[in-house]
């Protein structure tokens, strides 16, 4: 089945539209402290390492099985789409099938030049919040026990 893909204005009218959809940001820590989709959960897929290194999350799965069921409908973003493309990837494999990947993700999707392609979620005008609680790495990874 194909991860559907959408941009961050339809994400938005899906989770609106759908109490019950998860936005799964698989940004790092860092980048989710910063600045998310207001009601988004943290889980991230990789983290950085130093300038171009990053390192695959060895719980992100572990994480993820833990908090959400595999009948939730999950949103998932990144900043520009990559990571949450494989993101989605990844989740499918494990059974998940309602995935719907946010091109242009937190912070737009750009071509080789450099010009945005795909405006994201925060130059879009969505809700945006740099509240933590509950929805960070740290709080779901201790919920998981992992």
């Amino acid at each position: 089945m194909p991860i559907n893909q959408v941009e961050p204005r339809q994400a938005h009218e899906t989770l609106g539209t759908n109490p019950d959809a998860v936005y799964l940001d698989v940004r790092t820590e860092q980048e989710f402290a910063q600045g998310h989709p207001a009601g988004a959960i943290n889980i991230p897929v990789v983290f950085i390492k130093g300038p171009g290194q990053m390192e695959p999350n060895s719980n992100f799965l572990a994480v993820v099985e833990k908090v959400l069921p595999r009948s939730k409908k999950l949103v998932v973003g990144c900043l520009s789409g990559g990571r949450s493309q494989r993101a989605c990837e990844m989740l499918e494999q494990a059974g998940y099938a309602d995935l719907t990947n946010v091109r242009g993700g937190f912070g737009g999707a750009r071509d080789a030049s450099g010009q945005v392609v795909v405006t994201g979620w925060r130059d879009a005008g969505l809700p945006v919040s740099q509240d933590l609680g509950d929805a960070s790495y740290q709080s779901l990874r201790k919920k998981a026990g992992v």
